[in-house]
């Protein structure tokens, strides 16, 4: 029993020093993503990503690196993008920029795992994008298209009004948008963040390295990285999907589970693998049969499942070609001191008072700018349970800290 409570304490603890370690790196991001939603409208993305060539595909990916890298956030923009004419691949260019290209992303990879991955999450994206493209060239699915938009209709979707952003950016109304936008993410966000960095925790006190060495073949082997045969690789980057398709974790929320599973040995490309899989869960494959029916749904899962598979696969050998493939030294975000004074603690000092000063503009009294809609994704099922999940994932922490400091 006493060796259960001293587990529990320090899965707690682990939990709440993962999201320590990232806070300033959340802020920062959303901020970001908040000041571009605010100061950048859509109306020229719509206007510019209607065929399937090269410039709207570039425009797509780009359009999508300025934007939010929430999951369900890009889901909705993706799908309002669409039906408002933009082009099947411009917009899938979109969802995968939105998710991978991100710069609040790269920040918690680099801050969990190495710059190797930050790299790899970056170039990666780019490989997503256009191998998809590429799919879809070949499958040619143009009556699953035809059938998309039907299934859409016509766009009524509210449009921000578009003004000229450097007369936003100085009236104390566009900072205040700014504010409410940061918080709509965060509210998108914090079930997902929530239970992933608390599962980060469990996993990291509880789960035994042979579960790893079972569930991806050759991972707790002394063998390096660069020697792993291609069907072990292969392995890695099926079973790393397919292990993130039944969770509800976005891409936020799982890298600290990437980083418990570099350090227990998977590949760099399983691991690759399980951070480009947060458009492959079950809950994303859920709402686009909803926006766009089941069997467009299956195919967008088939597109984007055969382009990480191929994307991780070609990341590992070319890595492995230009001699920087990462080597895991079998350490892990969970073995830091989380807590210690060092420049983790005065960023996350600075960004809270960025956070006290939009929590001011957005629900002070002086506030006029109001609630804009901000479409959600899914409203159902799904997040009802994340919503009793996370519930439970405080309950589970607030329970650690006090075998911690109270029974220990």
């Amino acid at each position: 029993m006493d060796s259960f409570f001293k587990q529990y304490a320090e899965a707690a603890t682990t939990s709440l020093g993962f999201f320590w370690m990232a806070l300033w790196a959340f802020v920062l991001g959303y901020a970001v993503s908040s000041m571009i939603q605010v100061f950048v409208t859509q109306e020229r993305m719509k206007r510019t990503m209607g065929r399937a060539d090269s410039k709207s595909v570039l425009l797509g990916t780009f359009f999508g690196f300025i934007s939010s890298s929430c999951s369900f956030s890009a889901l909705a923009t993706t799908k309002s993008l669409f039906k408002k004419g933009a082009g099947f691949v411009p917009s899938m260019a979109f969802l995968l920029a939105s998710t991978n290209l991100v710069i609040e992303l790269g920040i918690i990879i680099s801050i969990f795992l190495s710059w190797q991955f930050v790299v790899g999450e970056y170039v990666g994206g780019i490989l997503l994008i256009l191998i998809s493209w590429l799919l879809i060239r070949l499958t040619k699915p143009s009556k699953l298209i035809k059938k998309a938009r039907e299934r859409l209709g016509q766009g009524d979707e509210h449009q921000m009004e578009e003004t000229n952003w450097k007369k936003r950016i100085r009236s104390i109304q566009g900072w205040q948008q700014v504010s409410m936008k940061y918080f709509m993410e965060w509210k998108m966000v914090w079930k997902d963040v929530t239970v992933g960095f608390t599962l980060a925790g469990i996993i990291a006190s509880f789960v035994p390295s042979s579960f790893f060495e079972t569930l991806f073949i050759g991972s707790g082997g002394s063998e390096q990285a660069g020697s792993l045969s291609f069907l072990t690789l292969l392995e890695h980057v099926v079973v790393g999907p397919l292990a993130a398709f039944c969770t509800f974790i976005g891409s936020m929320g799982n890298i600290p589970l990437a980083s418990l599973l570099y350090s227990n040995g998977v590949s760099f490309a399983g691991v690759m693998a399980f951070i480009f899989s947060d458009l492959v869960v079950f809950p994303v494959l859920r709402i686009n049969a909803k926006y766009y029916g089941w069997k467009m749904s299956l195919y967008i899962l088939f597109l984007l499942f055969t382009a990480l598979i191929a994307t991780s696969l070609l990341m590992h050998y070319g890595f492995l070609w230009l001699d920087i493939l990462p080597q895991s030294q079998g350490k892990s975000a969970a073995d830091q001191d989380h807590f210690k004074i060092d420049y983790t603690f005065f960023l996350n000092l600075a960004f809270l008072i960025i956070s006290g000063i939009f929590a001011y503009l957005a629900f002070g009294k002086k506030n006029k700018a109001g609630h804009h809609h901000h479409e959600m994704a899914d409203k159902g099922a799904v997040e009802t349970v994340l919503k009793y999940l996370a519930i439970i994932s405080y309950v589970w922490l607030a329970g650690g800290l006090i075998v911690k400091f109270f029974v220990l």
